[in-house]
């Protein structure tokens, strides 16, 4: 039987293309799930991992989709080529359990984590740069203005919250928060 896999790193991003390729290659069953890859406990993996037999094919359209590192990707795949089970990546080929298989496996899989090594790198110094300036400010910018936000407390002292925040937009959760940062109760 012919297994997909998808993943995604965050909630915000969409599963939709992976699940589509994999349809697309005929996989009878696929399992997906919004997990990073940083983390090894990705519970529609295992549950997958848990119900291939032998013969059996796993499909993932990147080998990141299925490991982050190099140890864990040779760990997962090992397993399953001793369990007898082909592992396909779309964008690389069908992985086997031959010495040039393992080889490549194991090449492809440091490629992986050494790009995303520099990402993070990358990442980390573009915020130290940030850090540097004046106006730098960790974090999602705010929502709402001052202005915005000391008018929806106004308001609140003749409204309810709902009321206020059905004319601002503003959620009752901000208006709490905001009243706390000024210490008015």
């Amino acid at each position: 039987m012919k297994y997909g896999y998808a993943r995604v790193s965050t909630l915000g991003q969409e599963l939709e293309v992976q699940l589509r390729t994999l349809e697309n290659e005929r996989c009878e069953r696929i399992f997906s799930e919004k997990f990073t890859g940083t983390s090894t406990n990705r519970p529609k993996l295992q549950e997958l991992i848990s119900i291939l037999k032998p013969g059996d094919t796993l499909v993932v359209t990147k080998l990141d989709r299925l490991a982050r590192n190099t140890k864990e990707g040779i760990e997962i795949i090992e397993s399953l080529f001793s369990k007898d089970i082909k592992v396909h990546v779309l964008n690389v080929g069908l992985l086997e359990n031959t010495i040039m298989g393992r080889f490549f496996l194991q090449t492809l899989l440091a490629v992986a984590e050494m790009e995303r090594n520099l990402i993070i790198e990358r990442t980390q110094e573009g915020k130290a740069i940030a850090r540097q300036r004046s106006d730098f400010r960790e974090g999602r910018p705010n929502k709402y203005t001052k202005k915005q936000i000391k008018h929806a407390l106004q308001l609140l002292e003749n409204h309810s919250y709902k009321q206020v925040e059905e004319l601002t937009g503003i959620s009752k959760s901000t208006l709490i928060r905001a009243k706390r940062k000024q210490g008015i109760e």
